[in-house]
């Protein structure tokens, strides 16, 4: 399988995997593609069926809405597509880095990832391994300007990157439609 320039080898396909206890769902632009693919909604829906903990991050949530599994749920999206999230029934859409919903975590953009993995460690393996972990990696973010998000960004930069990510704006939105108009 090859994604982006990236090459990933030796993966079983998800209908091969009998459980997991951590599902997590990646964001990016294919995500509006993978919404049409009911045979990945199905095995998402199945793993996260018995899954400790449903997890995402990006437009990640948008896969799991799609899936049906946001409903009556608050979640987190990156921010540029939170308006395509809150299109699904029942969802509502928080602007959070990282959002708990029971067993339902969602990240926000691509460095909340991060944010969301050691949210999960703490939960899976306990808060002083969570804590070693996020030493080991020197995980102490201090980004050198105070804008990684739209609420905190000049508006010159949101138009900046609006502008770069409206350039794929219509056909993502296409797809997204397409996928709501089927029900």
């Amino acid at each position: 399988l090859e994604c982006d320039g990236l090459t990933f080898a030796d993966l079983p396909r998800l209908a091969d995997v009998a459980t997991c206890d951590v599902i997590c769902v990646p964001g990016g632009f294919g995500t509006f593609d993978a919404i049409h693919d009911s045979a990945l909604l199905d095995q998402i829906r199945r793993l996260a069926a018995g899954a400790q903990f449903v997890t995402s991050v990006c437009t990640g949530s948008i896969v799991l809405a799609a899936a049906g599994l946001l409903a009556g749920r608050r979640a987190a999206c990156h921010w540029y597509w939170r308006d395509a999230l809150a299109r699904f029934p029942g969802v509502t859409v928080d602007a959070g880095r990282v959002v708990r919903d029971g067993h339902v975590i969602t990240g926000g953009g691509v460095t909340a990832g991060l944010d969301l993995a050691i949210a999960v460690v703490a939960e899976l393996a306990g808060e002083a391994q969570a804590r070693a972990i996020q030493l080991g990696l020197e995980y102490a973010p201090e980004p050198p300007f105070d804008g990684g998000r739209p609420e905190l960004a000049t508006p010159e930069t949101v138009d900046a990157v609006t502008g770069i990510f409206s350039a794929r704006d219509a056909a993502v939105r296409e797809r997204l439609d397409a996928f709501l108009a089927a029900g």
